[in-house]
């Protein structure tokens, strides 16, 4: 799996935003999480939402999307070009679950350079992972900082591409556990 990270924290960069209308808090609420029309659209992305805003996990999520991402080149999914004639992205806004986790850019940075790192290290091709580390209003005239996760996915077929991504979803998710029993952030 290819995996990497960035900051995008400037004036003009946009914003994770918790409090926006439609928001379902997935932590009180996760049986919504099938829902969404992004989780009709993409199967297994409920699941991975549940897993994500469970009270065990370190973070939760307050938006998530999925498009197609035009072409991109199959090498940056490390994937065969013949099989790339399809692709799809799934984005996830996360926040912390603790008010000690992601306080200072390094510290958000770190935790990114783990997730990547051990994103890296799975044995899944044509997909990828790109995290995003962002301004957040968590509450209202917050400064805290988010990231956003773009998980991009490729396949012969559209079917092939939404099942590819479904299991770069799922192993993302496991990496997110994974990583915040070990986390340098807490």
């Amino acid at each position: 799996m290819e995996a990497d990270w960035e900051f995008e924290i400037g004036e003009d960069a946009p914003v994770i935003d918790a409090d926006w209308p439609g928001f379902v808090d997935l932590r009180q609420h996760s049986e919504r999480a099938s829902d969404f029309a992004e989780s009709q659209q993409l199967p297994g992305l409920g699941d991975v939402l549940v897993q994500l805003n469970a009270s065990d996990s370190r973070v939760w999520t307050c938006k998530t999307d999925v498009f197609d991402p035009g072409n991109l080149d199959p090498d940056e999914l490390d994937a065969a070009t013949e099989k790339s004639a399809h692709t799809i992205t799934c984005y996830i806004d996360l926040l912390p679950r603790s008010n000690c986790q992601w306080t200072t850019p390094s510290q958000t940075e770190g935790d990114c350079r783990l997730i990547c790192a051990r994103l890296l290290t799975q044995s899944i091709h044509s997909c990828r992972v790109d995290l995003v580390i962002r301004r957040a209003c968590i509450t209202p005239h917050s400064n805290d900082l988010g990231v956003t996760a773009y998980l991009t996915a490729c396949g012969r077929t559209d079917v092939e591409a939404k099942s590819q991504l479904t299991e770069c979803l799922m192993v993302f998710a496991g990496v997110i556990a994974e990583t915040g029993q070990a986390s340098v952030g807490t």
